[in-house]
């Protein structure tokens, strides 16, 4: 893989991603979340969270493969899975469906009785739920090489810091873009997070059908 090829595989990694975490609509949950909060206790649970959030994407990263294997399962059924997972979450963002697949109205109940809510729910499942956990699992799996596993870790690794920034300042973000702007940038991933969907599914099952086939 050459450095315009490797160039190219990051983009796609770090979209893939990006999309699926979608730090921009997890800060209007943020902001909700910390009404009334001193800027001391917002500092420390959106550092919190997205640490926590970034440590649980790396230890699935890491050790995904193996769990693949206790379980029995291979990187291309997780991949078609995952496939039809992300395609339905993309589906929502492109509805405009609020968060409907991360964060239940029932679960921010129960955090908005939370002292600390960094952990749960910002971290889990907001940050790194269902969706980010498979799409980091299947880009490792998928990776051919050290190098190419190497930029999923440095994909993971940029998306987290990109969300440090955006809850940093996510008050300044929920002022300027508003809900309006908010859920027109969610719709734009949706429609790239669908078509990473499209391709989990389209290359898992054609190497399953080879497999099958070459059985």
């Amino acid at each position: 893989m050459n450095a315009g090829e490797l160039l190219l595989y990051f983009v796609y990694v770090f979209s893939s991603i990006f999309v699926i975490v979608n730090p921009i609509e997890a800060s209007m949950v943020y902001v909700t979340l910390t009404i009334g909060m001193n800027p001391e206790e917002k500092s420390r649970i959106y550092k919190r969270a997205t640490l926590v959030a970034f440590i649980i994407a790396i230890l699935f990263a890491l050790a995904g493969d193996l769990v693949l294997r206790i379980f029995g399962i291979t990187t291309d059924s997780l991949s078609v899975a995952g496939g039809v997972l992300l395609f339905l979450v993309a589906i929502d963002m492109l509805r405009g469906v609020h968060q409907q697949k991360k964060v239940t109205d029932l679960e921010l109940k129960d955090a908005n009785r939370r002292e600390d809510i960094s952990v749960f729910p910002l971290a889990t499942p907001l940050l790194t739920g269902p969706g980010a956990i498979t799409t980091v699992v299947v880009l490792m799996g998928s990776a051919g090489s050290v190098v190419e596993k190497a930029v999923v870790i440095l994909g993971v690794s940029l998306t987290y810091a990109a969300t440090l920034f955006i809850l940093r300042f996510s008050d300044y973000i929920d002022r300027v873009l508003g809900i309006t702007g908010i859920m027109v940038l969610t719709r734009v991933m949706g429609l790239i997070l669908g078509a990473v969907a499209v391709n989990f599914v389209a290359v898992g099952a054609w190497n399953l059908y080879q497999t099958m086939a070459g059985g």
